[in-house]
């Protein structure tokens, strides 16, 4: 069994009902709406839920900042590199966008990093096995629950892992400062993967190698690069922005009669 704990993992493994739960504890001393409307969502679902010791809760979760909650959860089954190689369901047709990870130790930027991914559309990771950050009750919390939203695979070469994705026509896109260049003057709306690396030490030398691309991020002031967490929201967000763009031109671009002719959305009928 592994533990989850705070509002929103807990919120967000019972929507993504891809955990199996055992039991959720709630802290005897804490009452609020917020609370009680996940209580009784957890009831709703089946899940067992009973009340103990906020002191008792604490140990389970060995952090103070458990919010009144901790969950008893059978532990996220992780992907294979080849469950990345065709778009999530959730984005049939759409350009796919995928997050590499090289070696992204701390769990909160982990946890920061997939919330970001999240919000920003992307519709796979892939972390290795060794040298980074598991996907911790730390690293849960510090996303927010997104973790429990994302394809998220798992890779003892990620070298290798990135070949074959190349070979599925997937650009591979480094972030590094010694890129050639500005991550805003890049096109980003094809089938691209995002790899960013190390804190600090940045991306291995054989992974940079690897990559089709260097982007960097231009710095105005007296330190060379962000937080890797703080990187990888910049340019995911820029891969955002340039979609949404590229999808409203798209839209755009329709004929009128082509438009006119589609049937329009009626109330009333399952809306």
């Amino acid at each position: 069994m592994e533990v989850l704990y705070g509002l929103h993992p807990v919120e967000e493994a019972l929507k993504a009902g891809r955990r199996r739960f055992d039991h959720v504890l709630v802290a005897r001393e804490r009452h609020n709406e917020r609370l009680e409307r996940l209580v009784a969502v957890c009831r709703q679902a089946g899940v067992r839920v009973r009340q103990e010791a906020r002191d008792q809760l604490t140990i389970l979760a060995q952090t103070a900042g458990h919010q009144g909650v901790v969950a008893m959860v059978r532990p996220q089954e992780s992907l294979s590199i080849e469950d990345l190689f065709e778009p999530a369901p959730a984005f049939p047709g759409a350009a796919r966008l995928l997050l590499a990870l090289d070696g992204v130790e701390d769990p909160q930027n982990l946890g920061a990093l997939l919330r970001v991914a999240d919000g920003a559309g992307v519709d796979g990771i892939v972390l290795t096995e060794r040298r980074s950050a598991p996907l911790s009750p730390v690293a849960v919390k510090a996303s927010a629950g997104a973790a429990e939203h994302l394809r998220i695979a798992r890779v003892v070469n990620l070298v290798r892992a990135l070949e074959e994705l190349k070979e599925h026509n997937l650009w591979i896109i480094g972030l590094d400062e010694r890129g050639t260049s500005d991550y805003d003057q890049f096109d980003l709306t094809g089938d691209c993967v995002l790899v960013m690396g190390r804190e600090g030490a940045g991306l291995h030398d054989l992974v940079r190698r690897t990559c089709d691309h260097l982007l960097r991020i231009p710095m105005a002031g007296g330190v060379s690069s962000l937080n890797v967490s703080a990187a990888g929201a910049v340019v995911l967000y820029e891969a955002f922005r340039q979609r949404r763009r590229a999808a409203g031109k798209a839209t755009a671009d329709i004929p009128r009669a082509q438009a006119a002719s589609k049937p329009k959305k009626q109330k009333g009928l399952g809306s």
